[in-house]
């Protein structure tokens, strides 16, 4: 192989396909079925994961973003994406000083 193909797939072979981990795919499972758990969701998260609502908040925002989450589940991760756009609007707008 020449210098120009180094890290390139052969023909024939696949690409590198970077996976979600275990965690990842429970953590989009448990957000496609929290209703299902008794209780507050943040009691559940913390039971569930052993993670603070707020680090689990961050850890699903920076797996919303990934290309890998949005395969693996493209309807929950573009509700998830749309939410997230949502209340991010609602925010800016009452910083602003007026209502959407």
């Amino acid at each position: 192989m020449d210098a120009a193909n180094v890290g390139r797939p052969e023909a024939g072979q696949a690409s590198e396909q970077v996976v979600l981990s275990d965690r990842d795919r429970e953590i989009l499972e448990f957000e496609r079925h929290w209703w299902k758990y008794a209780g507050a969701k943040e009691t559940a998260v913390r039971e569930k994961f052993d993670m603070s609502s707020t680090r689990y908040y961050q850890v699903l925002n920076a797996l919303i973003d990934r290309p890998e989450a949005l395969e693996a589940d493209p309807l929950l991760v573009r509700r998830l994406r749309r939410l997230r756009a949502a209340r991010q609007r609602q925010r800016s707008a009452r910083r602003l000083g007026f209502e959407l």
